[in-house]
């Protein structure tokens, strides 16, 4: 007889106010109903609830956005503005959810599978010098397209994860 191994769950609530920096490695489900002012690097998924106010760049794979935000949002799966969201900033998800009343004051650009170099310059933050460098020396995956170079999300997602990345 073959039983069901209950997947643990992580949760973290955030309802005081906090500032930093917040990375997660491994999966996790972050909800923030208090305030935020730092980075959010999330692995997983980030729920900013409609009381929460947060001043924040913020990577995510899976971002839902109920309060105000203000920074830019990179999510790497989809992002949900539920209809009290306030954005101030530039969003970048690879899908796009936008509910009636939801505000954006910003510009929006949609990731895609393939990114070129000033993409994932903008996507990893780093400077563009640094991307080359990588590139040519074989450290980040990448594909030689005449003279520039073409990048899949998928691989540079996986490469970050491994801990590759500046080594």
């Amino acid at each position: 007889m073959a039983f069901k191994k209950k997947q643990e769950e992580k949760i973290l609530d955030v309802d005081a106010a906090m500032q930093g920096s917040l990375s997660f490695k491994e999966p996790v489900n972050l909800r923030i109903n208090g305030r935020f002012e730092g980075n959010l690097e999330i692995k997983g998924n980030l729920t900013i609830g409609q009381t929460a106010v947060v001043c924040a760049d913020i990577i995510g794979d899976n971002v839902i956005v109920g309060g105000k935000v203000k920074g830019h949002i990179t999510a790497r799966e989809r992002l949900t503005l539920l209809p009290s969201a306030l954005v101030e900033g530039d969003i970048y998800p690879a899908k796009l959810n936008v509910a009636e009343g939801a505000i954006l004051e910003g510009k929006c650009m949609m990731l895609h599978d393939f990114l070129n170099t000033d993409e994932l310059s903008r996507y990893l933050e780093v400077d563009l010098n640094s991307i080359l460098e990588w590139a040519n020396s074989g450290k980040v995956p990448a594909i030689k397209e005449g003279e520039g170079w073409r990048f899949d999300r998928k691989a540079i997602d996986s490469w970050i994860a491994s801990g590759k990345i500046g080594k």
